[in-house]
């Protein structure tokens, strides 16, 4: 059993509560390599924002979980290193699909883990949802469940239908499961390509897809039935175009691919919304640089030679995100 407090990590109970004051959101960043781990820490070091660094069942399986330990532990470091004094960093599982996941990742020192049991009946959600929370709470890390269903493909976890969250079911779920975050689904979706294009119309002038708007009476409604309750918005990213025609020009193949505008997740930021998941932008972002280094120089085969530019590129992504859409800059001095 490993304390995350050992390794220097916080929770996130009171990152949530100081975001929902605020008005603004925790960033929080997949990694599933060194390279977007360096990233996501010179970015919030740099910025002084508190961060979650989130890891999915699949993320923890190719990193190995004892290598993911001290990989967190040395982030910690590593943002002391970069003059962060007191760094507020979170490693989170990110959609835990079984009781004994997230038991695994308690005892190796994660400070956070989500039980997603959304596509579950609704008592049994409560259940499971419960049974994570009891034991979690012992060793005071912190839970964030789900009630609703995200539409898209991302890593593990893929569902083709959306189902917004009923907000005449929060107050009894979070009441009933004891955890410390809910996240929601208001039109957010997982992947590249989180709307088909029929469901978007089309910039006249540019030909892209634009994309239909979150539901806001959703959240509305939600907040209205738990005042103050940390709430989290999944499927985050925004498909940055310039990052998409990088790919393209370089010959990759993402047509029509699009994400949630910016400013969409700036209004949901000064919400009760107070932790927004981004990671196919990072990915984005990263093979953009990958594929531009192989276009331009076919000779290179040392990986810090394209691994080094797909970092920095990584690393301008995380801190336009923290400064201009999450506001969270400057919020763990």
């Amino acid at each position: 059993m490993v304390s995350f407090k050992e390794l220097g990590l916080v929770n996130t109970r009171e990152m949530f509560a100081k975001a929902i004051k605020g008005g603004y959101a925790i960033p929080a960043f997949n990694f599933n390599n060194m390279e977007q781990l360096q990233a996501i820490i010179k970015a919030a070091a740099e910025t002084k924002s508190p961060v979650i660094l989130q890891v999915s069942k699949g993320a923890r399986n190719y990193a190995n979980q004892t290598l993911l330990r001290y990989m967190a532990q040395g982030a910690v470091e590593y943002a002391k290193e970069l003059g962060w004094e007191h760094p507020q960093i979170c490693l989170h599982l990110d959609h835990g699909d079984s009781f004994e996941l997230c038991k695994s990742c308690v005892d190796f020192g994660f400070s956070s883990v989500m039980i997603d049991a959304s596509s579950l009946p609704y008592e049994e959600n409560i259940a499971l949802t419960k049974k994570v929370v009891d034991y979690a709470h012992q060793f005071d890390v912190t839970v964030e469940a789900e009630l609703g269903v995200l539409a898209g493909v991302e890593d593990e976890v893929a569902s083709e239908v959306s189902h917004y969250t009923k907000p005449e079911e929060v107050v009894d779920f979070a009441t009933r499961t004891g955890c410390d975050s809910l996240a929601i689904s208001i039109g957010t979706s997982h992947g590249a390509y989180k709307f088909t294009p029929e469901q978007c119309t089309r910039d006249p002038q540019t030909g892209r897809l634009v994309p239909p708007p979150l539901a806001f009476d959703v959240l509305d409604a939600v907040m209205e039935k738990l005042p103050g309750f940390p709430i989290v918005l999944h499927g985050s990213s925004s498909v940055p175009q310039e990052y998409v025609d990088m790919i393209n020009k370089y010959g990759g193949k993402l047509p029509d691919a699009v994400g949630i505008p910016e400013e969409q997740l700036r209004k949901a930021a000064k919400s009760a919304v107070c932790k927004i998941n981004i990671d196919s932008d990072s990915r984005l972002a990263f093979t953009a640089a990958v594929r531009k280094v192989f276009a331009e120089k076919p000779a290179e085969f040392d990986p810090r030679k394209y691994c080094g530019p797909a970092r920095d590129l990584m690393t301008e992504l995380y801190k336009h995100k923290i400064i201009n859409v999450l506001g969270s800059d400057g919020k763990a001095e």
